[in-house]
């Protein structure tokens, strides 16, 4: 969840830290703080945003420099809980990323022995910790540190004895190294960095990085110094500016169609489909993801099982190792499906772990991803990169319909392997994707009515949002995005359960969301229409173009293009988008740093 950043080299590293940091703000906002060297060791950091931090760092000349941007996960948003944390002397300082699992023993333990902690931080315990076992080698140290912490970190290291020496160490959360002339990087992840380097390490667990201006060393976890690889990334694109848009949120949704055909290219010209290894009769696929990725696997569930009629299972990621097809003896992973496995960053903590556990039982793994050389990327067996660019707002967009885009690649695929699909139905499957970046520019093009539409949302309490078959998932993901942003208590059903009980909610100060697209379930979703208008309920209806019967039905209609009802999620999707925008837009929410939530969840 928090970014870490650290510089070493010889220009002013405060600077650069800084300019590094605010591309990682969207991991956590609750703080800020920055650790330099100057004749000594120099922390500055503060409550609340970077620029609260920003506004009363002194100036600095140092060459060394580490901060860290935070979601609270133990205490309270506080300046004395914001990283980084020093020893009792101030000659060390720790910024760390993750949770140290027993750091209430530790803490007790070391209070026995005379140390004392200014906050109510877990990782308050690192540098004292630290500090106890240092005797002149920073390495040694954090090594020796290492064998009493439990839980999953992060942690980069300073000590005003090494003012040129950066240490760091990672465990199941993410870390980066960045090679530059004569000044060497690390961040959580390569977009912090990617403006001054594309020249990329990426640790694996427990080895611990040791980095000057000069020199990168890597040791495993008895101290072995190890060689490593140095990856050519590719060549970074600045997007820290909002372009003209108030919100990143709403710049990023606008970019959809672009980021639709960015990675339409990828999918259907470079074919990394086909290098995915499934030359073998899949029985099931499990899907697995978290939050709006989780959104994207059910309307991917939909498409897989018309396509090729092999029964798709969804998991949440928090969930699925836990669960008996994973745990149990002859569950529905002892038939090795195809498990694929969805993640914007690629460091989910949850996905990540239910990764491991599909591979553990053998099972064939494929991630859907936007960002590569990302964790899950790397431990998976087959991988397919989204090209959304990144993503500043918290509250996903385009990496939402690009991955929805590549699950109904890989459904297509599947069919056409399979032998579901023939190959004029391929070919046309192909063309009609093509399709959905104009489709998605029609509904932009339309967003003035979006926003007039808003208004009648400002004032409520509660919203429900309805959908069946495919759209249903459409209907989690708009109560979700309203949820996110605007603060407003916001529930998806199946447009067939309000009956069974969330009827009860229904009042004239409860609006619903329903979409109508003319499936198979049509007639039913305008009976459902009904039901609800006939409670007195004000019923917004997203419909196909010409649908005169929703507009007759309902309080107000708002027409996606004509589109076949399977391909009609990403149309509708960029309506739920847009309208949960411009509703927190008018309540003057926070949109893009939504409170209590991060972009990268590393912690389970």
């Amino acid at each position: 969840m928090c970014g870490i950043v650290g510089y070493t080299g010889n220009k002013q590293a405060q600077e650069i830290v800084l300019e590094s940091l605010k591309k990682l703000e969207y991991r956590g906002y609750d703080s800020s703080g920055i650790a330099t060297m100057e004749d000594k060791l120099v922390i500055c950091k503060k409550e609340g945003p970077i620029v609260n931090m920003e506004a009363v760092l002194p100036k600095s000349d140092s060459t060394l420099a580490i901060a860290h941007t935070r979601w609270a996960t133990h205490g309270v948003p506080s300046d004395a809980n914001a990283h980084p944390h020093s020893d009792s002397e101030n000659t060390i300082a720790v910024v760390h990323n993750g949770t140290i699992d027993n750091y209430l023993n530790i803490k007790e333990s070391l209070e026995k022995e005379g140390y004392k902690f200014k906050s109510n931080s877990d990782s308050e315990v690192l540098p004292v910790l630290i500090s106890k076992y240092y005797t002149g080698d920073l390495v040694q140290a954090l090594h020796k540190s290492l064998e009493e912490i439990e839980g999953i970190f992060t942690i980069a290291v300073i000590h005003e004895d090494h003012p040129d020496e950066i240490v760091a160490v990672r465990n199941e959360t993410p870390l980066v190294i960045g090679v530059g002339n004569s000044e060497n990087y690390l961040a959580s992840d390569i977009y912090a960095i990617l403006k001054y380097t594309q020249q990329i390490i990426y640790p694996s667990d427990n080895q611990i990085i040791k980095v000057t201006s000069k020199s990168i060393e890597v040791f495993d976890d008895k101290l072995n110094a190890i060689d490593y690889e140095i990856e050519k990334v590719e060549k970074y694109t600045e997007v820290s500016e909002k372009g003209g848009f108030e919100h990143f949120m709403l710049k990023e949704i606008f970019e959809q169609p672009k980021a639709l055909q960015d990675s339409l290219t990828e999918l259907l010209t470079d074919s990394p489909l086909e290098k995915l290894g499934l030359n073998w009769k899949i029985g099931s696929v499990s899907v697995v993801a978290c939050g709006t990725s989780y959104h994207a696997g059910l309307v991917g569930k939909y498409v897989i099982e018309q396509l090729t009629a092999i029964p798709v299972s969804v998991s949440y990621s928090s969930e699925f190792r836990y669960a008996a097809p994973v745990q149990g003896v002859g569950g529905l992973l002892s038939s090795r499906p195809l498990v694929v496995l969805i993640s914007q960053s690629g460091e989910t903590a949850d996905t990540l772990a239910a990764a491991r556990a599909a591979r553990q039982q053998g099972c064939h793994t494929i991630a859907i991803c936007n960002v590569p050389g990302s964790r899950i990327t790397r431990e998976v067996d087959g991988v397919i990169l989204t090209k959304s660019g990144q993503e500043i707002g918290v509250a996903a967009t385009k990496t939402f319909l690009t991955q929805m885009q590549a699950l109904y690649a890989l459904g297509v695929h599947l069919g056409f392997n399979s032998g579901s699909i023939d190959y004029p139905q391929l070919k046309l499957w192909e063309s009609e994707i093509r399709k959905i970046p104009s489709k998605i520019t029609q509904v932009l093009n339309n967003s003035e009515s979006i926003k007039e539409l808003a208004s009648q949302f400002v004032n409520s309490k509660s919203v429900f949002f309805v959908g069946r078959n495919i759209n249903y998932p459409l209907a989690l993901e708009g109560a979700l995005k309203l949820k996110e942003i605007s603060y407003i208590h916001a529930e998806g059903y199946p447009a067939g359960e309000l009956k069974h009980g969330p009827l009860a909610l229904l009042s004239e100060e409860t609006p619903v969301v329903a979409i109508a697209v003319q499936d198979h379930t049509y007639s039913k979703l305008i009976s459902n229409i009904e039901e609800m208008s006939a409670r007195k309920t004000p019923v917004i209806t997203v419909a196909q173009k010409g649908d005169e019967l929703a507009k007759k039905v309902s309080d107000f209609c708002f027409e996606i293009p004509e589109i076949d009802p399977v391909l009609s999620p990403f149309p509708i999707a960029v309506f739920m988008q847009l309208l949960s925008y411009y509703v927190a837009h008018e309540l003057g929410t926070e949109i893009d740093k939504p409170r209590n939530l991060a972009k990268s969840v590393t912690v389970e």
